[in-house]
């Protein structure tokens, strides 16, 4: 990665260094992991050189190319080149038999959820932390999608900006994206205000404890509309589409967009409101019960076992 890059360039830089290690390695199948431009890249370069190809979190979808964007069409094309489909729950399967893929799917829940099981520590430590009045709630906000850069993005900082500044009870900690963009919004608005943390990406370890010890989470990202209803905590997601649906259905996610009134109303109602609160974080998660993994080694050992459609 270099400042600047663009998608083509990922997907360029990705298939050229990938193909090598296929071709050395020669691999029975490519598990290809989620939706980005890098997880396209390569699901093409193994069907160009014909080696089977799983997805795993296959099937998700909001039918608008550009929303997320390129993940939308990433996903999708990956799916066409797929062999086995490991979709994260039943929606997702009847996607992908909409899309006409008939064979290889078998529901298998989000691996995020797996994970959890062995990242959360309860006597977890960062400095991050220390920086915040522990009598205070924490905010945690994700935000670096490229169809929410400019002004959905400032928008959105100064609706939250606007919201926490008016109480002494809340702290937002924000792991910045290090794409250029995201970097000067981030700083122009919550640059020079005290109730904002602004801090380095982090790993998983990292962001999953720190979720853990949220009150709740501001997000455009995909895997957190998972991984924080298996934490209980609410979601309030910054996009006027999600290819997670099942989670608005459920009630642990709450699509609010990028408008500046909206997310004022959103993030106050859900501070204010016990009821509305404990309702969102008390909602069953339904993206898996941790075991995804295990069911993606079998469905694979059995397709080995056979080489026939599962």
């Amino acid at each position: 990665m270099h400042p600047g890059q663009t998608l083509t360039e990922i997907t360029i830089e990705t298939m050229t260094k990938l193909e090598p290690i296929i071709q050395k390695e020669q691999p029975d199948i490519v598990l290809v992991h989620g939706d980005t431009s890098s997880a396209y890249a390569s699901a093409l370069v193994a069907f160009y050189n014909r080696v089977a190809i799983g997805h795993v979190e296959a099937g998700l979808r909001t039918w608008d190319k550009y929303s997320p964007y390129p993940e939308e069409m990433n996903r999708q094309m990956i799916d066409d080149l797929a062999d086995l489909y490991f979709a994260p729950t039943q929606t997702s399967a009847n996607n992908l038999k909409m899309g006409n893929h008939q064979h290889g799917i078998i529901v298998t829940g989000n691996t995020a959820i797996d994970a959890l099981r062995y990242t959360i520590d309860h006597s977890y430590h960062h400095q991050v932390l220390d920086e915040i009045d522990p009598d205070k709630k924490v905010i945690l906000l994700t935000m670096h999608r490229r169809e929410n850069w400019g002004k959905p993005m400032e928008e959105t900082f100064k609706a939250i900006q606007e919201i926490v500044d008016q109480r002494d009870d809340i702290d937002v900690i924000y792991p910045v994206h290090l794409n250029p963009k995201v970097q000067a919004v981030a700083n122009k608005i919550f640059g020079n205000d005290n109730h904002f943390h602004l801090i380095s990406p982090l790993d998983v370890v990292d962001f999953h404890n720190i979720m853990s010890k949220s009150l709740l989470v501001m997000s455009d990202s995909g895997g957190v509309q998972e991984e924080a209803p298996a934490l209980h905590k609410p979601v309030l997601v910054l996009r006027d589409t999600t290819e997670r649906p099942e989670g608005v259905t459920a009630g642990t996610l709450k699509l609010i967009g990028t408008q500046f009134n909206n997310v004022m109303r959103e993030l106050s109602s859900l501070l204010n409101s016990p009821e509305e609160y404990n309702k969102m974080s008390e909602a069953q998660n339904p993206y898996g019960d941790g075991h995804a993994s295990e069911r993606i080694i079998d469905a694979i050992a059995k397709w080995a076992a056979t080489q026939k459609e599962l």
